[in-house]
Order: C-alpha cells, then structure tokens, then sequence
C-alpha cells in the first residue's frame, strides 16, 4: 500500500507527522483534514501475488507508482519515503525517514495506512478466521496462531515466511484456500 499527496503550500496540518508514530484514531481524525487541504492525493497497492511474483520491495515500488499515475495534479517533483526508487518518469528523490521530516510525505504516509486498515477491516469479514482486523497483515502472534489453526487464505503471500515454511512443511497448499 502506498500513497501520494500534494499539499496546498499553505496547508499546516497540526498532528501531521510519521504515521507509525500516532494511533489509529489520530490518523482517521486527520484523514478528512488532509484530504481537504490537498491538491490532489491518490492511493496504489500491490496484491498477494503480484508481491510474490516481483517480491515485497518491487512490489512497493508498484504500488508507489500507481499512486503518483493516480493523483488528478501531476507533481513537478516527487519526494519518497525511503532508498529505493520507484523509477519515476518525472524528477524525484529518495529520502529516508521523509514521513517524519516532510508534511506531504507524512499525510501520504497517514492515507495508506488508514486505506490499509479499512481495507483489512473489510477482508476481515470476508475471511472472520484470521484476525485481519486486529493484526492488519502484520505477523503478530495471533496472525502466526491463526494460519497454523486454519491454514492459509487466498490473501496470504506464498512469500511471508509463516506460510511459506507451512507449505514446506505440508508440501501442498494449504486447505484455507
């Protein structure tokens, strides 16, 4: 999952920072305000296999690409989050820890997270099982208990570790399918 957003040059938005760094709540509450103060902002993703296919960090790349080709402005200038280059056809640069040193970064940052979770809470209910909605796709205790008991969904990476060494132990895809 990632984001793009262009803010007015204007727009200070209180409690805009890295969003790993407030709660859920907090970046829900700044959704509306962001969105609002935008000039244009834009979400892309990547799914579980395609991640599997090209793996997690070209993956992102895509997903960061789909975001800018999405946004209604094209930017004159792309700042990243991160080392790694999308490729993109129009000047950008790499900066790392740019969600917590650059406000459009940081609300970019906030959309794809909370795009993210809504996008969890809804798999949640299409797959009840897995506790999407509490651990979010992230390998926590609960998610690494809930493959064992249940097996593998058709949302789970072939390539995330857990279900990987479950279908080595197996030797076949596993029955949540």
């Amino acid at each position: 999952m990632a984001a793009a957003v262009i803010l007015q040059l204007d727009s200070v938005i209180p409690g805009l920072t890295d969003s790993k760094k407030i709660s859920p709540s907090q970046r829900r509450q700044l959704v509306p305000e962001i969105k609002s103060r935008s000039l244009a902002w834009a979400v892309g993703l990547s799914w579980p296999l395609e991640i599997d296919r090209v793996n997690i960090l070209q993956a992102t790349l895509l997903a960061m690409n789909r975001a800018v080709e999405r946004l209604k402005t094209t930017p004159s200038f792309v700042l990243i989050d991160g080392s790694a280059s999308p490729g993109l056809p129009i000047p950008h640069k790499c900066v790392p820890r740019a969600d917590d040193l650059f406000p459009p970064v940081s609300a970019a940052s906030i959309l794809a997270k909370t795009y993210r979770d809504r996008l969890m809470i809804s798999l949640d209910r299409r797959y009840p099982d897995y506790g999407f909605k509490v651990h979010k796709g992230y390998g926590t205790r609960l998610h690494i208990h809930n493959l064992k008991k249940f097996g593998a969904s058709r949302l789970h990476r072939k390539s995330f570790r857990p279900v990987f060494e479950l279908i080595r132990e197996n030797q076949e895809w596993l029955p949540g399918i």
